[in-house]
C-alpha cells in the first residue's frame, strides 16, 4: 500500500513538470540543502532553448515590483498540509448540496483546492480589501519554504480559533502601506488563476486606492493579453461631495480571463437589458415580449409580399409584408401574431425575449443596482444593517449572466455579506440553472460595539452562513407562492369559455408547462456544506518518517485524537481529485463504518482491526462496482502480516484499485 500524502499540491514541482513536458533536456537531478537528491532545472539549457529571447542579467526591462513580491510568489508554490474539517451541525442539506461555505484563511484554503478543483472553476468574484486605511489584511508570513509548510498551524489557538495577530490593519500610517496589500493581493490571485478552466473568468471590484496596482497584478498573473474589460459601476446615485469637490459614485469591476486571449462573454438577454418588453398575457404567457412589425419597405430579398390579413374582429389589411402568407399562416398557429388589445390592428410579430440572442454588454454599468439596494436586501433578511457597502445581488446576477452556463461553478474567496452565494441561487430559481457556489471567508471577528455583535454574530462567517440560510428559505417560500398562483390562473383558464377557443387552450397549456418548469425549482439547491480550514489531521510523525522505525509503523498512530472519521475522509479526498460536495454513503460493514464516495469511486474505513471479511466484501464485486481507491489507517493494519494479506486480497479480487494508507 501507498503512504498518502496529506498536504496541497507542491506547485513548484508541477512547473518543473511543464517545463518538462516542453523542454525535457532542460530536467536534472541535484543535491538539496537537505542532502537528498531532487529533480531541478538547468537553466543553461532552458536559456539555450530560448536562445535571443532571454534577458541578461543587468538589462533594462518594464517590470512591475514592490519589497516582498520574491517572498509572495513563494508563498503562492509552497505546499499546505492543513484541512478542511466538515460541519454538519451548521450546514444545510449536507447530503445532498453541491454548494460549499469554507471558513479560514483563503490562501491556504485556494492551496487546498488546487487538487480537486484545478482547472474546473467557470468563474471567480472577489470583492476583496480596497485598502482604504481601515481594511483588514492578511499577515502573511512570506519566510515559510516547501520544507517548512507542515508547522503552518501557528494561526490558530488550541480551541481552533484563529488568533487576531493573522490579521491586521493596513492603515496609511503603515510605511508598507501598498506593499502589504500587493502582498496579500499577489499570491491569492495568482493559485485562483490556477483553478479557472480554460474559458473561466475573474471579476474582481475595487475603487481608485488600489485600482491601477491591482491591474498590473493581474496583467502579470493572468497576461495582458487576456485582459477582458475594466467595467465602471455606478454604485450610488446620491451626489455627495467627498474630496475635492467630487462625488464618488463609481466603482470598477476588473476582468480577466484564464488564458484564452481570444475570450468574450455571454451576450447580454434582451430580457435582461431592454426595458420595453411586456409581462405575459393570457394570449402570450411564455414570458416577457414585445411586438414587432410584420410590414416592410421592401420585404425580403429586396421584394416583399402583399396579400390581405384578416383580423380576428374582421378588419382587413392589406399591406407589404415581410413574410409569405404560408410563414404568416404559420406564425398565428404558433400563437405569435399580435392583433392589438380590440383585435382590429394591423397585426404584428410577437418576439419573446428568452428568444432574442441578445447583445454585448456595456462597460459602464449605470444602471444595474447600487449599495443602498445592497443594504436593503440585508435589511429585509435580518431587520438590520451589518454591512456599510455590501454588493446588491442584481450586480452579481449581471455578473453570472456575462460569464457563466447553467451549470457552472463560481468561487468567492472575499465571500463577505455572502452576496455572490444569494444571487447563484436566485438566478438559479429564475433559470432553472444548477450554478455552484464555492465560498470562501476569513472567521473575522465583528467589533464588539456593532449591531452584529449585538446581534449574536461574533465574526463574519456566522452573518454569511445565516444570510445564505435565510435567502434560501426566501426564494423557495417566493416559488411555492408563485407556483400556486399559476396554478389558480391555469385552473380558471381551463373553465374560462372565450370566443377564440384556441388562444385559451394555447394559454391554458403554456400556463401549465410554465407551472411545471417552476415545480421542478422545488429542487433547488438552497442547501450549503461548512468546511473549516484547520492545522492537518495527521501527528508530526506522519510528515516526518525518517524519525520513525519500521517496527513503529503499524504501532504509532498518526491521527490527532480529536479528529473524527469524517475529517479524515475530507482531507483525502482532494488528494482522489474528488469535489468536497462529493456524495457521501455511510455503511456498516462487519461492524466497521465504511465509506463510499461518489458510488464506489472512493472506499474507506478509518476503524481498527478492520478485517480480511470486510476488505473481500468490498473488492470481491462486479468490475462497475469496485472502488479506484482505497484508504485506511496505519493503526487498521495490524501488522506486515496482515498487510501481505491484504495486498494478496487485492491482486487477486482488485488488482487496479489503488491502495492506500494515512
Amino acid at each position: 500500500m501507498e503512504k498518502a500524502t496529506m498536504h496541497s499540491l507542491d506547485m513548484v514541482n508541477e512547473n518543473i513538470k511543464k517545463i518538462g513536458c516542453l523542454f525535457p533536456e532542460c530536467i536534472t537531478e541535484t543535491v538539496g540543502e537537505d542532502g537528498k537528491v531532487k529533480v531541478a532545472i538547468d537553466f543553461e539549457k532552458l536559456q539555450e532553448n530560448l536562445s535571443h529571447a532571454t534577458i541578461g542579467e543587468g538589462e533594462e526591462r518594464y517590470q512591475f515590483t514592490w519589497p516582498g513580491k520574491r517572498e509572495a510568489i513563494h508563498n503562492a508554490n509552497a505546499p499546505t498540509n492543513m484541512t478542511l474539517r466538515p460541519c454538519k451541525e451548521e450546514s444545510v442539506d449536507f447530503d445532498n448540496t453541491q454548494n460549499l461555505y469554507i471558513e479560514g484563511d483563503n490562501l491556504e484554503v485556494l492551496k487546498l483546492l488546487q487538487e480537486n478543483y484545478l482547472g474546473k472553476i467557470k468563474m471567480i468574484y472577489i470583492d476583496p480589501p480596497y485598502n482604504t486605511g481601515n481594511d483588514f489584511v492578511y499577515n502573511d508570513d512570506f519566510k515559510e519554504d516547501t520544507e517548512s509548510f507542515q508547522s503552518k498551524s501557528g494561526m490558530y489557538d488550541e480551541d481552533g480559533n484563529m488568533l487576531l495577530q493573522n490579521f491586521e490593519k493596513n492603515t496609511e500610517s503603515n510605511g508598507r502601506f501598498h506593499t502589504d496589500w500587493l502582498n496579500m493581493m499577489y499570491p491569492r490571485l495568482k493559485v485562483a488563476r490556477n483553478l479557472l478552466s480554460d474559458d473561466g473568468v475573474i471579476f474582481i471590484s475595487i475603487d481608485d486606492n488600489e485600482q491601477e496596482n491591482l491591474k498590473k497584478i493581474c496583467d502579470e498573473v493572468f497576461g495582458a493579453l487576456n485582459f477582458i474589460a475594466n467595467f465602471a459601476w455606478k454604485r450610488k446615485k446620491e451626489i455627495s461631495n467627498d474630496s475635492n469637490n467630487v462625488a464618488i459614485q463609481g466603482e470598477y469591476v476588473l476582468c480577466y480571463g484564464r488564458g484564452d486571449a481570444t475570450l468574450s462573454l455571454e451576450p447580454l438577454s434582451a430580457e435582461y437589458i431592454s426595458k420595453s418588453y411586456n409581462d405575459p398575457t393570457e394570449a402570450f404567457p411564455l414570458g416577457k415580449w414585445r411586438p414587432v412589425p410584420l410590414t416592410v419597405s421592401k420585404g425580403l430579398n429586396g421584394g416583399g409580399y402583399t396579400y390581405t390579413i384578416t383580423t380576428p374582429s374582421g378588419k382587413n389589411h392589406t399591406r407589404l409584408w415581410a413574410y409569405p402568407e404560408s410563414s404568416y399562416t404559420k406564425l398565428v398557429e404558433k400563437g405569435l401574431v399580435y392583433f392589438g388589445k380590440d383585435g382590429s390592428a394591423v397585426p404584428q410579430r410577437v418576439m419573446y425575449a428568452k428568444d432574442s440572442k441578445g447583445q454585448p454588454t456595456s462597460n459602464y454599468w449605470d444602471n444595474v443596482a447600487t449599495n443602498k439596494e445592497g443594504k436593503k436586501e440585508i435589511l429585509e433578511l435580518f431587520g438590520d444593517n451589518f454591512f456599510d457597502t455590501p454588493k446588491p445581488i442584481n450586480l452579481l446576477k449581471k455578473i453570472l449572466l456575462l460569464a457563466t452556463k447553467e451549470d457552472s461553478i463560481i468561487l468567492d474567496f472575499f465571500s463577505g455579506s455572502a452576496t455572490t452565494a444569494h444571487a447563484v441561487m436566485q438566478l438559479n430559481a429564475e433559470d432553472n440553472g444548477n450554478r455552484k457556489f464555492v465560498c470562501v471567508q476569513l472567521p473575522e471577528v465583528t467589533a464588539g460595539d456593532s449591531e452584529a455583535y449585538k446581534a449574536g454574530y461574533k465574526n463574519i462567517c456566522e452573518i454569511g452562513k445565516e444570510r445564505i440560510r435565510r435567502a434560501g428559505k426566501k426564494i423557495m417560500d417566493d416559488i411555492i407562492a408563485n407556483n400556486e398562483t399559476s396554478a389558480v390562473i391555469a385552473r380558471s383558464e381551463t373553465t374560462k369559455q372565450s370566443k377564440d377557443s384556441a388562444i385559451d387552450c394555447r394559454a391554458s397549456l403554456a400556463m401549465t408547462q410554465n407551472s411545471q418548469l417552476k415545480t421542478d425549482n422545488y429542487k433547488l439547491d438552497i442547501g450549503f456544506r461548512v468546511l473549516k480550514l484547520a492545522d492537518s489531521n495527521m501527528k508530526d510523525v506522519f510528515y516526518s518518517p525518517a524519525e520513525t522505525t519500521s517496527a513503529d509503523i503499524f504501532d504509532v498512530d498518526n491521527v490527532k485524537e480529536d479528529r473524527t472519521p469524517l475529517d479524515l475522509l475530507f482531507q483525502v479526498m482532494p488528494e482522489c481529485n474528488l469535489p468536497l460536495s462529493s456524495k457521501i454513503e455511510e455503511r456498516s460493514i462487519e461492524g466497521k463504518t465504511v465509506y463510499f464516495v461518489n458510488g464506489n469511486y472512493l472506499v474507506a474505513c478509518f476503524d481498527e482491526g478492520i478485517t480480511e471479511k470486510l476488505i473481500k466484501s468490498v473488492i470481491d464485486v462486479p468490475d462497475s462496482d469496485k472502488p479506484y481507491y482505497f484508504y485506511m489507517r496505519n493503526i487498521g493494519l495490524g501488522g506486515d502480516k496482515v498487510l501481505d494479506n491484504f495486498e494478496q486480497l487485492f491482486v487477486h479480487y482488485s488488482p487496479s484499485t489503488k491502495r492506500k494508507v494515512i
